[in-house]
């Protein structure tokens, strides 16, 4: 189970490092950044899908909803914004995404 587990915290770890990169960069799209600021806020806050105070449960759906919305959200990142890469002034983002 541990096997299973590491690899997917060690990508969780990179997606979360991308998002707060994307989220400052100006290439990134504000619906992206409002998912994100989404995210943080159902993580903080104590109106869960399943309440916390559900043994188990309610951590099991913060430790499963939690990373797939990062993972949502950062394969639609543009390009730039993914690689931090600046652009030159004045162009405009092309529209391809990073696909898992």
């Amino acid at each position: 189970m541990i096997k299973m587990l590491l690899p997917r915290l060690v990508l969780f770890r990179k997606e979360v490092v991308q998002l707060w990169k994307a989220f400052w960069a100006p290439q990134t799209p504000l619906y992206l950044k409002a998912a994100t600021l989404f995210v943080a806020f159902y993580l903080v806050n104590p109106f869960d899908i399943v309440p916390d105070f559900i043994p188990l449960a309610g951590w099991v759906d913060d430790i499963v909803l939690v990373p797939l919305m990062v993972s949502w959200i950062v394969s639609r990142l543009p390009v730039p914004a993914y690689a931090g890469a600046r652009r030159p002034s004045g162009s405009t983002i092309d529209g391809r995404a990073r696909r898992l």
